[in-house]
């Protein structure tokens, strides 16, 4: 794709948590332009209609879901719909000759039946499954230069996998013994409404929810079974907390050593040397939410134990930033050669 001036982007789901992240985000890219923003269920209305703190700022009607429309107007496409949606609409996007991130979980499993068994959907064409490019930036960040489509990582794997990797792929830990108690703000749930959301209800309450059943489970196995070389599986539980923004993902696994917290800080920093928004606590530091809060980092601590010999890594991400809308305008940096941080230098918002 030859593009001369400004990459011009639409935004499919624009009016969910994730699309208007992108929006906020992409304001502040220097090379992109925004020029469709579309909602199937809000079409022709203007966005700061639904989110009056775009008043003034992006002053657009939102556009239908067409390919050939959206080809017409855009270069490259962010697609931030439901689980099904993409899996039919992304193929037709790339026949177009459009480059695509898609932040939906329809193509980050290579499985179709996989997908099918997690998802509750029909899987997208197989050849599509294999085209897409994994968009974990830290790990599989060289693969997305050049190509044409990217899947997005979810939020949980984004802040379980930055955790778990370097320590897995140096054998320091025992595929075998790996425990995640994940944790999310109420906004990784959409905007929709419905009871899990409602104020009343989540309100001085915390829960586990999807225990042992969540979709994101298969996609942390896939990518530490390839990492490890062997087939890896998890017990992942999650949980709802009352706030807005956040995932804090602590990981607890057996060591096939006796490391201490200083060899984890070192061999992390090695293994991201270079990669600007994953930042290593100093030993005996561990990292909250907050400190992350409306931006691209992730941030990683550890706490060792030789009395059991276990380790515990907590690891955390603003979950519609570097877990969704952040990472994806990472991986589309990848994609066009820009600096990785194009468009990102967003400081942490605090208190």
């Amino acid at each position: 794709m030859t593009v001369t001036g400004k990459l011009r982007a639409a935004i499919v789901g624009s009016t969910g948590y994730g699309g208007v992240e992108l929006i906020r985000l992409l304001q502040g890219h220097p090379d992109i332009e925004i020029t469709s923003v579309i909602s199937s269920s809000s079409a022709g209305a203007p966005i700061e209609e639904g989110f009056p703190h775009l008043t003034g700022i992006v002053q657009r009607n939102l556009d239908g879901v067409d390919a050939a429309e959206i080809a017409g107007r855009a270069d490259v496409v962010f697609t931030a719909t439901p689980s099904g949606v993409s899996a039919k609409l992304v193929p037709q996007l790339l026949e177009a000759g459009l480059k695509v991130v898609d932040l939906s979980g329809d193509f980050r499993l290579k499985d179709g039946a996989e997908y099918e068994q997690w998802y509750k959907h029909p899987a997208p064409p197989e050849a599509y499954l294999q085209q897409a490019v994994y968009g974990l930036c830290e790990v599989f960040g060289e693969r997305a230069a050049g190509v044409d489509f990217v899947s997005n990582p979810g939020c949980y794997p984004t802040a379980t996998l930055l955790g778990l990797v370097p320590a897995l792929q140096a054998g320091w830990i025992k595929p075998d013994s790996i425990i995640i108690d994940a944790k999310s703000g109420v906004s990784g749930a959409g905007r929709g409404t419905g009871l899990t959301v409602h104020y009343a209800e989540i309100n001085e309450n915390f829960k586990a929810y999807k225990v042992n059943k969540h979709q994101h489970i298969p996609e942390i196995e896939q990518t530490l079974t390839e990492i490890a070389g062997e087939k890896v599986t998890v017990t992942f539980t999650t949980h709802l907390v009352p706030m807005t923004r956040g995932i804090m993902s602590t990981m607890y696994a057996g060591m096939s050593g006796g490391y201490s917290e200083q060899d984890f800080v070192d061999l992390y920093r090695k293994y991201y040397a270079g990669r600007p928004y994953v930042r290593i606590r100093n030993a005996g530091v561990l990292p909250a939410t907050k400190e992350v809060s409306g931006s691209n980092y992730c941030d990683i601590g550890f706490a060792t134990d030789a009395r059991t010999g276990r380790v515990t890594i907590v690891s955390v991400i603003d979950n519609i930033v570097k877990g969704a809308a952040g990472q994806a305008i990472q991986n589309l940096n990848l994609m066009m050669g820009w600096e990785e941080t194009r468009g990102l230098g967003y400081t942490p918002v605090y208190p």
